[in-house]
Protein backbone atom coordinates (compact mmCIF):
# COMPACT_ATOMS: atom_id res chain seq x y z
CA UNK A 1 0.00 0.00 0.00
CA UNK A 2 1.72 3.49 -1.17
CA UNK A 3 2.36 5.57 2.01
CA UNK A 4 2.17 8.74 2.39
CA UNK A 5 4.99 11.43 0.96
CA UNK A 6 5.93 14.76 2.83
CA UNK A 7 7.98 17.01 0.91
CA UNK A 8 9.62 20.40 1.90
CA UNK A 9 9.11 23.17 -0.22
CA UNK A 10 10.36 27.04 0.12
CA UNK A 11 9.25 28.87 3.22
CA UNK A 12 7.10 26.84 6.01
CA UNK A 13 4.66 25.62 3.48
CA UNK A 14 4.34 21.46 4.01
CA UNK A 15 3.19 19.64 0.49
CA UNK A 16 1.26 16.44 1.04
CA UNK A 17 1.14 14.03 -2.11
CA UNK A 18 -1.81 11.30 -1.14
CA UNK A 19 -2.39 8.05 -2.52
CA UNK A 20 -5.02 7.77 -5.38
CA UNK A 21 -5.10 3.85 -5.06
CA UNK A 22 -5.21 3.24 -1.07
CA UNK A 23 -8.93 1.60 -1.89
CA UNK A 24 -10.40 0.24 -4.54
CA UNK A 25 -14.77 0.03 -4.75
CA UNK A 26 -16.55 -1.67 -7.17
CA UNK A 27 -18.44 0.51 -9.69
CA UNK A 28 -21.81 -0.13 -9.20
CA UNK A 29 -22.68 1.94 -11.95
CA UNK A 30 -20.59 0.41 -14.22
CA UNK A 31 -21.81 0.28 -17.66
CA UNK A 32 -23.06 -2.58 -19.51
CA UNK A 33 -24.33 -2.65 -23.26
CA UNK A 34 -27.58 0.13 -22.98
CA UNK A 35 -27.93 -0.73 -19.03
CA UNK A 36 -27.03 -0.64 -15.67
CA UNK A 37 -25.35 -3.74 -13.95
CA UNK A 38 -24.18 -4.62 -10.82
CA UNK A 39 -24.50 -7.71 -8.37
CA UNK A 40 -26.48 -5.06 -5.25
CA UNK A 41 -28.17 -3.16 -7.98
CA UNK A 42 -31.98 -3.17 -7.94
CA UNK A 43 -33.09 -5.40 -10.77
CA UNK A 44 -36.27 -5.76 -12.54
CA UNK A 45 -37.63 -4.25 -9.66
CA UNK A 46 -36.61 -6.97 -7.43
CA UNK A 47 -34.33 -5.70 -3.75
CA UNK A 48 -31.30 -7.60 -3.15
CA UNK A 49 -31.69 -10.65 -0.85
CA UNK A 50 -29.13 -9.14 1.52
CA UNK A 51 -31.49 -6.01 2.19
CA UNK A 52 -34.17 -8.41 2.22
CA UNK A 53 -32.50 -10.22 4.80
CA UNK A 54 -31.59 -7.17 6.64
CA UNK A 55 -34.97 -5.70 6.84
CA UNK A 56 -36.27 -8.90 8.29
CA UNK A 57 -33.75 -8.93 10.84
CA UNK A 58 -34.55 -5.20 11.48
CA UNK A 59 -38.60 -5.92 12.25
CA UNK A 60 -37.62 -8.67 14.39
CA UNK A 61 -35.47 -7.14 16.43
CA UNK A 62 -38.41 -4.29 17.07
CA UNK A 63 -40.99 -6.75 17.72
CA UNK A 64 -38.58 -8.26 21.03
CA UNK A 65 -37.99 -4.70 21.86
CA UNK A 66 -42.14 -4.39 21.67
CA UNK A 67 -42.77 -7.33 23.40
CA UNK A 68 -40.03 -6.42 26.46
CA UNK A 69 -41.40 -3.12 26.88
CA UNK A 70 -44.76 -4.45 27.09
CA UNK A 71 -43.48 -7.07 29.94
CA UNK A 72 -41.78 -4.38 31.75
CA UNK A 73 -44.93 -2.36 32.04
CA UNK A 74 -46.73 -5.02 33.53
CA UNK A 75 -43.79 -6.06 36.41
CA UNK A 76 -44.01 -2.03 36.84
CA UNK A 77 -47.36 -2.31 37.99
CA UNK A 78 -46.23 -4.73 41.04
CA UNK A 79 -43.14 -3.19 42.07
CA UNK A 80 -44.35 0.44 42.08
CA UNK A 81 -47.80 -0.15 44.06
CA UNK A 82 -48.40 -1.31 47.68
CA UNK A 83 -49.37 -4.76 45.70
CA UNK A 84 -45.72 -5.71 45.43
CA UNK A 85 -46.26 -8.49 47.95
CA UNK A 86 -48.77 -10.37 45.60
CA UNK A 87 -48.58 -14.24 46.62
CA UNK A 88 -50.60 -15.56 43.86
CA UNK A 89 -51.72 -15.31 40.44
CA UNK A 90 -54.88 -16.91 40.00
CA UNK A 91 -55.82 -16.80 36.37
CA UNK A 92 -55.19 -14.69 33.33
CA UNK A 93 -57.64 -14.79 30.58
CA UNK A 94 -58.83 -13.42 27.22
CA UNK A 95 -62.97 -13.37 27.61
CA UNK A 96 -64.82 -14.93 24.30
CA UNK A 97 -68.02 -14.29 25.51
CA UNK A 98 -70.66 -15.44 22.71
CA UNK A 99 -73.50 -13.59 24.14
CA UNK A 100 -75.16 -11.07 22.59
CA UNK A 101 -74.19 -7.85 22.98
CA UNK A 102 -75.86 -4.71 24.51
CA UNK A 103 -76.69 -2.33 22.21
CA UNK A 104 -74.47 0.75 23.31
CA UNK A 105 -75.23 4.61 21.76
CA UNK A 106 -71.70 5.66 20.22
CA UNK A 107 -68.30 4.12 20.26
CA UNK A 108 -65.82 4.74 22.50
CA UNK A 109 -61.83 5.40 21.49
CA UNK A 110 -58.97 4.03 24.35
CA UNK A 111 -56.36 6.56 22.25
CA UNK A 112 -58.83 9.44 23.19
CA UNK A 113 -59.89 7.58 26.42
CA UNK A 114 -56.97 6.57 28.24
CA UNK A 115 -53.99 8.33 26.18
CA UNK A 116 -52.25 6.66 22.98
CA UNK A 117 -50.73 3.69 23.19
CA UNK A 118 -47.20 3.30 23.34
CA UNK A 119 -46.55 -0.28 23.38
CA UNK A 120 -47.01 -0.72 26.90
CA UNK A 121 -50.55 -2.69 28.29
CA UNK A 122 -53.06 -0.23 29.40
CA UNK A 123 -53.91 -2.11 32.53
CA UNK A 124 -56.79 -1.27 34.73
CA UNK A 125 -55.96 -2.40 38.61
CA UNK A 126 -58.30 -2.97 41.33
CA UNK A 127 -58.38 -3.90 44.86
CA UNK A 128 -61.00 -5.20 46.65
CA UNK A 129 -62.22 -7.24 49.62
CA UNK A 130 -63.51 -10.72 48.51
CA UNK A 131 -66.12 -10.02 51.45
CA UNK A 132 -67.82 -7.46 48.94
CA UNK A 133 -67.83 -9.02 45.37
CA UNK A 134 -68.06 -6.07 43.26
CA UNK A 135 -71.14 -7.60 40.73
CA UNK A 136 -71.15 -4.29 38.44
CA UNK A 137 -67.80 -4.37 37.77
CA UNK A 138 -67.81 -7.80 36.67
CA UNK A 139 -70.43 -7.30 34.50
CA UNK A 140 -68.51 -4.66 33.09
CA UNK A 141 -65.67 -6.81 32.55
CA UNK A 142 -67.92 -9.05 30.38
CA UNK A 143 -68.97 -6.14 28.33
CA UNK A 144 -65.33 -4.76 27.95
CA UNK A 145 -64.18 -8.21 26.98
CA UNK A 146 -66.46 -7.98 23.42
CA UNK A 147 -65.61 -4.89 22.60
CA UNK A 148 -61.88 -5.30 23.35
CA UNK A 149 -58.65 -7.79 23.26
CA UNK A 150 -58.71 -7.89 27.67
CA UNK A 151 -55.86 -9.68 29.63
CA UNK A 152 -57.58 -10.55 32.52
CA UNK A 153 -55.85 -11.45 35.95
CA UNK A 154 -56.88 -12.51 38.96
CA UNK A 155 -54.43 -12.31 42.49
CA UNK A 156 -54.59 -12.97 45.76
CA UNK A 157 -52.81 -10.79 48.15
CA UNK A 158 -51.04 -11.74 51.16
CA UNK A 159 -53.34 -9.73 53.82
CA UNK A 160 -56.40 -12.31 52.53
CA UNK A 161 -56.21 -15.58 54.37
CA UNK A 162 -59.01 -17.23 51.61
CA UNK A 163 -61.22 -16.84 48.67
CA UNK A 164 -64.08 -18.87 47.51
CA UNK A 165 -63.59 -20.77 44.39
CA UNK A 166 -66.21 -18.99 42.59
CA UNK A 167 -64.08 -15.86 42.97
CA UNK A 168 -61.24 -17.05 41.83
CA UNK A 169 -62.34 -17.57 38.59
CA UNK A 170 -64.56 -15.00 38.54
CA UNK A 171 -62.70 -13.51 34.90
CA UNK A 172 -62.58 -16.43 32.86
CA UNK A 173 -59.89 -19.23 32.94
CA UNK A 174 -56.21 -18.61 32.16
CA UNK A 175 -55.51 -17.83 28.50
CA UNK A 176 -53.25 -19.44 26.57
CA UNK A 177 -51.27 -16.24 24.88
CA UNK A 178 -51.74 -14.72 28.72
CA UNK A 179 -47.12 -13.97 28.46
CA UNK A 180 -47.69 -12.09 25.00
CA UNK A 181 -49.06 -8.51 26.62
CA UNK A 182 -48.43 -7.00 23.44
CA UNK A 183 -51.38 -9.02 22.04
CA UNK A 184 -54.17 -7.45 24.02
CA UNK A 185 -55.62 -3.85 24.33
CA UNK A 186 -56.49 -3.48 27.99
CA UNK A 187 -55.30 -5.37 30.86
CA UNK A 188 -57.82 -6.12 33.59
CA UNK A 189 -56.34 -6.88 37.27
CA UNK A 190 -58.62 -7.71 40.31
CA UNK A 191 -57.10 -8.10 43.71
CA UNK A 192 -58.36 -9.57 46.28
CA UNK A 193 -57.19 -7.82 49.36
CA UNK A 194 -58.05 -6.54 52.44
CA UNK A 195 -59.28 -3.32 52.13
CA UNK A 196 -62.21 -1.37 53.47
CA UNK A 197 -63.64 0.23 50.00
CA UNK A 198 -62.75 -1.15 46.26
CA UNK A 199 -59.45 0.79 45.13
CA UNK A 200 -58.96 0.78 41.36
CA UNK A 201 -55.77 2.39 39.52
CA UNK A 202 -54.93 2.96 35.99
CA UNK A 203 -51.83 4.42 35.28
CA UNK A 204 -50.21 3.17 38.61
CA UNK A 205 -47.08 6.61 38.45
CA UNK A 206 -49.22 9.02 38.38
CA UNK A 207 -53.12 8.60 38.93
CA UNK A 208 -54.77 8.63 42.34
CA UNK A 209 -56.59 5.59 43.48
CA UNK A 210 -60.64 5.83 42.21
CA UNK A 211 -62.34 4.92 45.54
CA UNK A 212 -66.04 3.12 45.43
CA UNK A 213 -67.68 0.82 42.95
CA UNK A 214 -70.15 3.32 41.86
CA UNK A 215 -67.19 5.70 40.54
CA UNK A 216 -65.21 3.27 39.77
CA UNK A 217 -68.18 1.56 37.39
CA UNK A 218 -68.85 4.84 35.90
CA UNK A 219 -64.52 4.49 34.40
CA UNK A 220 -65.23 1.85 32.86
CA UNK A 221 -68.77 2.29 31.58
CA UNK A 222 -67.07 5.16 29.57
CA UNK A 223 -64.83 2.94 27.94
CA UNK A 224 -67.38 1.18 26.55
CA UNK A 225 -70.10 4.52 25.23
CA UNK A 226 -70.20 8.20 26.02
CA UNK A 227 -72.11 9.25 28.78
CA UNK A 228 -75.44 10.89 27.22
CA UNK A 229 -74.86 14.44 25.95
CA UNK A 230 -78.68 15.78 27.49
CA UNK A 231 -77.31 16.87 30.62
CA UNK A 232 -81.14 15.70 32.32
CA UNK A 233 -80.35 11.92 30.95
CA UNK A 234 -76.69 12.06 32.60
CA UNK A 235 -78.04 13.25 35.97
CA UNK A 236 -80.71 10.48 35.73
CA UNK A 237 -78.22 7.97 34.95
CA UNK A 238 -75.93 9.42 37.80
CA UNK A 239 -79.40 9.51 40.17
CA UNK A 240 -80.30 5.72 39.47
CA UNK A 241 -76.44 4.52 39.75
CA UNK A 242 -76.23 6.32 43.38
CA UNK A 243 -79.48 5.10 44.55
CA UNK A 244 -78.88 1.33 43.69
CA UNK A 245 -75.30 1.91 45.88
CA UNK A 246 -76.65 3.74 48.69
CA UNK A 247 -80.26 2.31 49.26
CA UNK A 248 -80.22 -0.94 47.78
CA UNK A 249 -77.13 -2.14 48.24
CA UNK A 250 -76.78 -0.43 51.85
CA UNK A 251 -80.20 0.76 53.01
CA UNK A 252 -82.58 -0.82 55.67
CA UNK A 253 -85.69 -2.69 54.23
CA UNK A 254 -87.60 0.73 54.06
CA UNK A 255 -84.96 2.43 51.83
CA UNK A 256 -84.99 -1.12 49.50
CA UNK A 257 -89.03 -1.55 49.07
CA UNK A 258 -89.25 2.18 48.44
CA UNK A 259 -86.35 2.09 45.84
CA UNK A 260 -88.29 -0.78 44.12
CA UNK A 261 -91.29 0.68 43.98
CA UNK A 262 -89.55 3.44 42.07
CA UNK A 263 -87.95 1.05 40.10
CA UNK A 264 -91.54 -0.09 38.90
CA UNK A 265 -92.83 2.92 38.03
CA UNK A 266 -89.56 3.82 35.84
CA UNK A 267 -90.15 0.55 34.10
CA UNK A 268 -93.89 0.62 33.41
CA UNK A 269 -92.70 3.77 31.04
CA UNK A 270 -90.06 2.58 29.42
CA UNK A 271 -88.24 -0.76 28.91
CA UNK A 272 -85.02 0.32 30.61
CA UNK A 273 -84.23 2.59 33.20
CA UNK A 274 -83.34 5.70 31.59
CA UNK A 275 -85.32 5.43 28.12
CA UNK A 276 -85.23 3.22 25.56
CA UNK A 277 -81.26 2.94 25.62
CA UNK A 278 -79.40 0.31 27.97
CA UNK A 279 -76.97 1.94 30.34
CA UNK A 280 -74.83 2.07 33.58
CA UNK A 281 -78.31 2.25 35.46
CA UNK A 282 -79.45 -0.93 34.66
CA UNK A 283 -76.56 -2.56 35.20
CA UNK A 284 -76.08 -0.84 39.00
CA UNK A 285 -79.47 -1.46 39.96
CA UNK A 286 -79.80 -5.23 38.46
CA UNK A 287 -76.62 -5.95 40.54
CA UNK A 288 -77.68 -4.37 43.69
CA UNK A 289 -81.11 -5.74 43.67
CA UNK A 290 -79.14 -9.00 43.18
CA UNK A 291 -76.72 -8.79 46.11
CA UNK A 292 -79.52 -7.62 48.34
CA UNK A 293 -81.62 -10.50 47.40
CA UNK A 294 -84.57 -8.56 46.44
CA UNK A 295 -85.27 -10.24 43.18
CA UNK A 296 -87.94 -12.78 44.21
CA UNK A 297 -89.83 -10.00 46.05
CA UNK A 298 -89.72 -7.22 43.30
CA UNK A 299 -92.98 -5.97 41.70
CA UNK A 300 -93.98 -7.37 38.21
CA UNK A 301 -92.11 -4.95 35.92
CA UNK A 302 -88.97 -5.37 37.83
CA UNK A 303 -89.46 -8.94 37.32
CA UNK A 304 -89.85 -8.64 33.66
CA UNK A 305 -87.16 -6.20 33.45
CA UNK A 306 -84.47 -8.70 35.47
CA UNK A 307 -85.49 -11.06 32.72
CA UNK A 308 -84.86 -8.56 30.28
CA UNK A 309 -81.07 -8.38 31.63
CA UNK A 310 -80.31 -11.82 31.90
CA UNK A 311 -81.28 -12.63 28.75
CA UNK A 312 -78.53 -10.10 27.50
CA UNK A 313 -76.14 -12.32 28.93
CA UNK A 314 -73.85 -10.04 30.59
CA UNK A 315 -74.79 -10.88 34.06
CA UNK A 316 -74.05 -14.20 34.03
CA UNK A 317 -70.13 -13.34 36.33
CA UNK A 318 -72.55 -11.67 38.80
CA UNK A 319 -74.98 -14.55 39.42
CA UNK A 320 -72.09 -16.79 39.72
CA UNK A 321 -69.82 -14.77 42.05
CA UNK A 322 -73.20 -15.37 44.86
CA UNK A 323 -73.18 -19.21 44.39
Amino acid sequence: MPMYQVKPTSGCDIKIDLPTCMYKLPNVHAQKGNGCSSEHALQNGEVDPAVKALEARQDEIMRKLYELKAAVEGLAKTVTTPDADLDLTVSSSLSSQSCSSANFKGTSDLDILLGKDLGALRDIVINVSPAQPPLTLLVLHSLLCQRYRVLSTVHVHSSVTSVPPQLLSCLGPRHADSYARHMFQLGFTLIWKDVPKLQMKFSVQNMCPIEGEANVARFLFKLLAPYPSDPALATLVDSWVDTAFFQLAEGSSKERAVVLRALNSALGRNPWLCGQEFSLADVACYCCVLQSNSASSAPANVQRWIKSCENLGHFCPAKLALQ
